[in-house]
């Protein structure tokens, strides 16, 4: 049976840099023998169908594909239409009342466990807070991303040592459900 999938790739079309046209990475995944490829933004989101693999051997293939065809290492997250509901419906935040830059979801290749952000105390950070999920951390940041500092800390190789982490607004959280889900 097949499965609908979103690939969210890490660090493409930013700053410049390591550029994946999306037209070519629409070919490239086709070419992996996925079916329905549609990319959303420039930003490295891809929502494709696959009757074979999982989630990690999925990555794998196209985080392969991706450095042979463009020459340069991309870390992928692979997941399915009912693991991204099951993050929007997890939300521990109002997410319906704030403005969408509010919040952000990161993703992660693997579980994290709490002992990982101990050395965070909330307070030092507040009004912004993060809340941890299902292989996923979600961020409140009343003042957007990019004036969080509390955004900065987590992004920190002693917080992320291990994992692949990529993060992506409400608004991208919300249209990754609903393309994989058509």
């Amino acid at each position: 049976m097949a499965t609908r999938y979103a690939a969210l790739l890490r660090g493409i079309n930013v700053g410049g840099g390591r550029k994946v046209p999306m037209a070519e990475l629409r070919t490239l995944m086709e070419g992996l023998g996925h079916d329905g490829v549609r990319t959303h933004l420039q930003s490295g989101q891809a929502v494709f169908t696959a009757g074979h693999g999982d989630e990690e051997s999925l990555a794998a293939g196209l985080s392969e594909a991706i450095e042979e065809h463009f020459g340069f290492a991309v870390d992928v997250i692979v997941r399915d239409h009912a693991y991204l509901r099951g993050i929007v419906q997890a939300c521990p935040y109002p997410a319906g009342e704030l403005e969408p830059r509010q919040l952000h979801v990161t993703y992660f290749s693997a579980p994290v466990t709490p002992d990982r952000f101990a050395g965070i105390d909330p307070d030092a950070y507040r009004p912004e807070e993060f809340s941890l999920g299902d292989r996923a951390l979600y961020l409140y940041a009343p003042n957007g991303l990019g004036r969080s500092r509390l955004a900065e800390h987590l992004a920190r190789p002693r917080i992320t040592k291990g994992v692949v982490a990529t993060s992506r607004n409400w608004n991208t959280v919300l249209k990754l459900v609903e393309l994989t889900g058509d």
